[in-house]
């Protein structure tokens, strides 16, 4: 793992708001190299998170985000398109006691509309070299999350039964189409799988 101070700055967004939340962010950023994805705590992108679960910041209150259900990030009815505010903004982000979504910094907090699902799953494979078997689930924001004892899959009705899996934070990751039709084909003859040494069940509930 390396540390390094980015001689980029901050992203910066087209609206005044988005700018502060991004400038509000350290830029200091620890990339994944060598870091094991089978580590503790869930990195939703492939930079080490920022601290949220220390912030407590007041709510400042709605600026118009939204992710909806194909997992896209929108702003004031404009799709963010910029692939590392997506990941930013993904890094600090967190469901709070009253079942809402919010952006967190040191000192600012604002709401985040969610339509099904904030994160997506976009890939599994099997870990090289690691037994038992482990498959690694790698999300649409860059991150590399475990299907282990502390990731199952949970089915969403609201999706043909595509599963999802929950993470720090309070985050969530819903296997997209493609994704979940390449997990289906792994499965054998009675519709299991075998993660990290369990058998995970990809039917649907009766």
């Amino acid at each position: 793992m390396t540390t390094k101070k980015t001689g980029k700055p901050t992203p910066r967004a087209t609206g005044d708001a988005l700018g502060q939340l991004a400038a509000a962010v350290s830029v200091t950023a620890v990339e994944a190299h060598g870091r094991s994805p089978l580590a503790s705590p869930d990195w939703v992108t492939e930079r080490r998170p920022p601290p949220v679960e220390r912030w407590h910041p007041e709510h400042c209150g709605d600026i118009g985000m939204e992710i909806r259900e194909d997992g896209s990030w929108w702003h004031e009815g404009s799709p963010i398109r910029r692939n590392e505010l997506v990941q930013l903004f993904a890094s600090i982000l967190r469901l709070e006691e009253d079942g809402e979504y919010y952006l967190v910094t040191p000192v600012e907090k604002v709401a985040v509309k969610v339509a099904l699902h904030p994160l997506r799953v976009i890939d599994a494979e099997p870990l090289a070299g690691h037994l038992p078997d482990v498959l690694i689930l790698t999300l649409n924001t860059g991150g590399q999350i475990p299907l282990d004892t502390r990731h199952t899959l949970t089915p969403e009705p609201r999706a043909a039964n595509a599963a999802y899996i929950t993470l720090d934070n309070g985050l969530t990751a819903l296997f997209t189409r493609a994704a979940w039709y390449r997990l289906v084909n792994q499965a054998d003859d009675s519709g299991a799988i075998v993660s990290d040494g369990r058998r995970l069940s990809l039917m649907p509930p009766e």
